[in-house]
């Protein structure tokens, strides 16, 4: 069974769909857009509330002066209740913005830029994950000018 392919109490799933090519080596400070649609169901907004949505994620290098021997974080984009809104975090401890206390996405941008050599992009993921169950479709996820549909034949980049 899927709830028991971890040893977490109680059993839980963690998953990314995400890309390690395209997007290394890109700057943080350069986005400018990010997002997706989603299909939502009733029965998910049951499990978790209406907040009950997968994320955006970018593995990075956050390169702040005051963690020079600091090479790893993840930027986290969590959508609000309506998926053009939402929070930003570090999970590296690298600024203010935790996941207890998230921040705007500029508040994130002047962190990271503070001085020190420039923040870059390892990878970038859609993710979901071990707090509630999920059902659901994502789709259109964009990263500045280009939006990336999945379809069953593969991914499709497209300009917005």
């Amino acid at each position: 069974m899927a709830d028991d392919s971890t040893s977490l109490t109680p059993p839980s799933e963690k998953v990314d769909f995400g890309n390690e090519v395209d997007f290394y080596g890109d700057p943080v400070l350069g986005l400018t857009q990010v997002g997706f649609r989603v299909f939502q169901t009733g029965e998910n907004v049951t499990y978790g509330g209406d907040r009950n949505l997968p994320n955006i994620k970018f593995e990075i290098n956050p390169n702040v002066a005051a963690h020079p021997g600091d090479t790893y974080s993840t930027l986290v984009w969590v959508p609000g209740p309506v998926t053009t809104t939402g929070s930003w975090f570090l999970t590296g401890g690298e600024a203010a913005c935790t996941q207890a206390a998230p921040c705007t996405f500029a508040q994130v941008k002047v962190s990271l830029n503070d001085g020190g050599a420039a923040p870059l992009i390892y990878t970038a993921a859609v993710g979901k994950g071990r707090d509630y169950l999920w059902a659901g479709a994502v789709d259109g996820l964009r990263i500045n000018r280009n939006i990336y549909d999945f379809e069953a034949d593969g991914v499709r980049v497209r300009r917005a």
